[in-house]
């Protein structure tokens, strides 16, 4: 395989250094071309009457003229990208419901949607790569395989971040700038400009991941067996490796490069550990310790928020609130994703699009608490929405109840509502939140026009069925508190009266008495079905 040198007007940091100019051509100094072998035209015909980057500024004469890989090569390189990412987006989707960390949830949903991005981008250019048809959606050769059944299995958080920060995001990464090593910088150069691109994204991936692992080293004991890490890591790596992701090493010369090939040569895959029972995905919503009182249900924040008796400023506290609870959204949207892994494409980079957008939502809640100087983790946060559909719903009914909800947005008393009482609360960072929150939820709105209305005859059917679907759900509000999971403990005055010392004001007295709960109405103010 041809190693030329890193194409690009910019150097990709671990990139192979560039090598002496080709024999007859001098390195271009962005003014001359250089010399071209004895016979050939003068090298006036190479200089521009004005001093300018040749080649369009994609890389000099003498990487131009190495011959790169070839189409085939590239596309069955490219798709072993895509299947890393594709695989790793849904991975980490299956993580998010049960991971209890917040700050792991958020970052897995941010982390999954960017490997969709980078997926998608791939698709795409493979597309473009005279390749029909794409097989984009086969399953991976054996040592790809191997290694995304074994993080997928891979037993704790700990482990699982130790192998997929430390192990398998940087050998991708591997791979991408050695991609554009060898990659013919004129000829390739739109595979190259996403390479660079998925690089941005991924190397901030792998920054979290250096700053979280950085972390743990100082844990004693370590939140996982070094001994047991750096073995499995070892085998994930040989695996890797194995699958020809590297640059295709392993691969002989004139050897089939198309991803599902028998290469004689493949060195042989470590036993399955982890992985030789199947990964089941867990629905049932975890949280950390700092997240007290999940099941209380004893504050309506919506019954306050739409009282035209209250304050907007007041109000705030309630947006702040929402946002930081929408964290069981993407808890619940993750178990639509795994079990319609089967859908199009198109449909999982959608729906991941606004799971990320719901967590951010949740950040920008936590976010808004913290600006206040109120300790969030003393509210309770609410996980039964999540936990409530993820149990007695199939996806196609919790998509149903995730539209009517998106869809009952809209209107003026919905998003628009949320953004009007935040720009009139004197609170500049509410305001910026509910008019982003305001855009995002128009997305959503459209993403499930687009693949959930489309299943039935009309909108009115859809919204209809959605609207059934959620008044099935059990709410259980009195059996949490008979169980004593609960006592639905009305947080409000405390956070209320908090608030009112950052502002340096008197709490009212007719807002430091509300006590409307769950007890009988959902969060669209209708009556709810409980299990009494």
């Amino acid at each position: 395989m041809n190693t030329s040198p890193t194409p690009g007007r910019s150097p990709i940091p671990g990139s192979p250094a560039t090598p002496a100019p080709a024999p007859g051509l001098a390195a271009s100094d962005g003014r001359s071309s250089g010399s071209v072998p004895s016979g050939g035209a003068g090298p006036e015909l190479f200089t521009p009457p004005l001093p300018v980057p040749p080649v369009a500024g994609l890389c000099t004469f003498n990487q131009a003229i190495q011959p790169g890989m070839a189409v085939e090569e590239c596309v069955a390189w490219l798709k072993r990208l895509h299947t890393l990412f594709r695989d790793l987006h849904l991975i980490l989707v299956g993580r998010i419901t049960s991971e209890p960390c917040f700050e792991l949830k958020t970052a897995f949903s941010l982390h999954a949607w960017l490997c969709a991005e980078q997926a998608t981008a791939l698709r795409n250019r493979v597309s473009e790569l005279r390749e029909p048809p794409l097989g984009l959606d086969l399953p991976p050769e054996p040592g790809l395989a191997w290694a995304l059944d074994e993080l997928r299995a891979a037993p704790g958080t700990a482990l699982f971040c130790t192998a997929l920060y430390g192990t398998v995001l940087p050998t991708l990464r591997q791979s991408l700038v050695s991609y554009c090593a060898v990659s013919q910088p004129l000829a390739d150069a739109p595979s190259l400009r996403l390479v660079r691109h998925t690089l941005l994204d991924l190397d901030d991936m792998l920054d979290f991941g250096r700053r979280l692992l950085l972390g743990w080293e100082q844990l004693a004991p370590p939140p996982c067996d070094p001994f047991l890490a750096s073995t499995w890591t070892g085998e994930l790596q040989q695996a890797l490796s194995a699958s020809g992701l590297l640059a295709g090493t392993h691969r002989p010369p004139g050897a089939d490069p198309s991803p599902d090939s028998t290469i004689a040569s493949q060195p042989s895959l470590p036993a399955h550990r982890f992985s030789q029972t199947p990964w089941q995905f867990d629905p049932l919503p975890r949280r950390d310790a700092r997240f007290r009182d999940p099941y209380n249900g004893g504050v309506n924040p919506e019954a306050f928020l739409y009282d035209p008796a209250f304050l907007p400023r007041d109000k705030t506290l309630m947006l702040f609130y929402k946002r930081l609870r929408e964290i069981d959204v993407p808890e619940m949207m993750a178990s639509i994703l795994v079990e319609s892994r089967d859908k199009p494409w198109e449909f999982l980079h959608a729906m991941t699009r606004q799971l990320w957008d719901e967590a951010r939502h949740s950040l920008m809640g936590q976010v808004g608490f913290v600006a206040l100087g109120i300790d969030w983790t003393q509210i309770p946060v609410n996980f039964t929405w999540s936990l409530n559909l993820n149990t007695q719903l199939n996806a196609q009914e919790r998509h149903a109840v995730l539209f009517f909800i998106e869809q009952g947005l809209m209107p003026r008393t919905g998003k628009r509502f949320e953004w009007e009482v935040a720009q009139q609360s004197g609170v500049p960072l509410a305001a910026t939140f509910q008019d982003f929150d305001w855009a995002d939820e128009v997305l959503h709105a459209q993403i499930g026009r687009k693949w959930y209305v489309t299943d039935f005859p009309d909108l009115n059917h859809a919204l209809a069925y959605g609207d059934r679907c959620w008044s099935r759900v059990m709410s259980h509000w009195r059996e949490y508190l008979d169980q004593g999971l609960t006592q639905h403990h009305n947080w409000w005055p405390d956070v209320y009266r908090q608030a009112c010392q950052v502002w340096n004001t008197p709490p009212d007295p007719g807002t430091l008495a509300f006590r409307e709960n769950y007890s009988q109405l959902r969060a669209d103010l209708k009556e709810i079905s409980s299990s009494d």
